[in-house]
């Protein structure tokens, strides 16, 4: 793959002393802002802070602050948290919804700048050493049903091949543990796949400069499935311009020495071999005040959250668009070297009653071990309510999907490849 749009920052822990413009990858004294706020050092795509209008700060108690965009993106963002985060909700569908989205804090302002409203959500990174992040625009559309036309051909022009792939990478940085460093890429080189050379673009992100992580593409194949199950279930709402964020350990071995002493951490700064950017307390236990539901009052007929007949079969996936169409069992068989199956696919699997599996949406049983994978949806300023299935993000997800099953059945291209 062209190494153009690629940033390489070969230092990737906290630095001492203030520096001249922004770094990527490093909070200084010269950053903060705001009542102790930094700008968001692991951010790969998106408004960055400083360079836009709007941007992303991280807070000192570790939590994430998306400001506000202007009418109707910001409140109409600000309305989707607070329907499906609200105490009153009852609405199974939305309660379900929860589980594949960063946690919902409320809003948040400073004294300095009161009129600047934030959202305050759960940094789905805090909890790794090295996180490795990756950004993609899910659906057949990056603009919603009320753009003008020419907001629709502007969209259209940045990825003219959107409408066939059904999504779009928007920004990646990878950990290299043979060079101790991370690799990035912007939405330039996410707008220079297409169709031939998606898998290779995507294995870049799976691959830690040793080898390719076919664990995390097993695991973050589970959770994407999760995500098209809960969207196969629900009527009530379409997505556009919509993200997955993707997050995985870059370090295994530096984040089981960490382990013991992740619910001792405090706000005091961090020396090597501690986490990245994540030097801010834990959160207190914290319950939001939401208003009545009113996003979608239907109720589903079965019941996601307790349907005992929920299927998360990562075994076969039936693609309905035409296109990639392929058997997850055969790729991950074949990727195993044999039929059977491996206890992390075994994890995806129902198996509701036994206390080996996970709980079909992320979340494990108390006492096992938490994998170290996120798959979150990210960005709802272009969400509205419908009365159908949302189609178009639900496409993205298939092809997603089988992108994810050829390059765990192929490995990683070769040089001559990419």
């Amino acid at each position: 793959m062209s190494t153009e749009n690629r940033l390489v920052d070969s230092s990737p822990l906290l630095m001492e002393g203030p520096v001249e413009g922004p770094v990527d990858g490093v909070l200084t004294p010269g950053h903060q802002r705001l009542s102790g706020c930094v700008p968001l050092p692991h951010q790969v795509a998106g408004h960055k802070y400083g360079t836009s209008k709007v941007g992303i700060l991280q807070h000192p108690d570790g939590t994430v602050l998306k400001q506000l965009q202007p009418p109707p993106r910001g409140p109409r963002e600000l309305h989707f948290y607070t329907q499906v985060y609200s105490q009153d909700c009852t609405d199974p569908q939305l309660l379900a919804l929860q589980h594949h989205l960063p946690k919902y804090y409320g809003t948040w302002a400073s004294l300095e700048s009161p009129n600047e409203v934030y959202l305050k959500l759960e940094d789905a990174t805090r909890r790794f050493a090295r996180p490795c992040i990756m950004d993609v625009k899910i659906g057949r559309k990056s603009y919603d049903p009320y753009a003008s036309q020419k907001k629709c051909e502007e969209q259209i022009r940045k990825y003219p091949p959107m409408e066939e792939i059904g999504f779009l990478l928007l920004g990646m940085r990878v950990y290299h543990v043979n060079s101790e460093s991370y690799i990035s890429h912007d939405k330039l080189y996410g707008r220079g796949l297409r169709k031939e050379t998606l898998k290779s673009g995507l294995a870049e992100f799976f691959h830690n400069g040793e080898e390719l992580r076919k664990d995390v593409i097993s695991l973050s194949i589970c959770k994407i499935r999760d995500i098209l199950h809960w969207f196969e279930g629900q009527k009530q709402l379409h997505f556009y311009a919509s993200s997955l964020l993707f997050v995985y350990e870059g370090s295994p071995q530096l984040a089981n020495r960490m382990k013991g002493r992740e619910d001792t951490r405090t706000g005091q700064e961090h020396g090597q071999g501690e986490a990245e950017c994540n030097n801010n307390i834990h959160l207190a236990n914290f319950k939001l005040r939401g208003q009545r539901c009113s996003l979608a009052s239907q109720r589903s007929a079965c019941g996601w959250l307790n349907c005992s007949d929920l299927r998360l079969d990562i075994h076969h996936v039936r693609h309905e668009n035409g296109i990639w169409s392929h058997s997850l069992q055969n790729h991950l068989e074949q990727a195993n070297g044999s039929g059977g199956r491996r206890e992390d696919e075994i994890r995806c699997t129902k198996g509701f009653g036994d206390k080996r599996t996970a709980l079909g949406r992320g979340r494990w049983r108390d006492g096992e071990k938490k994998e170290d994978v996120e798959v979150r949806m990210i960005d709802f300023a272009h969400v509205f309510p419908s009365d159908s299935p949302d189609e178009g993000y639900m496409y993205g997800l298939r092809n997603l999907l089988s992108v994810l099953e050829q390059i765990l059945q192929d490995g990683f291209p070769r040089p001559t490849e990419l």
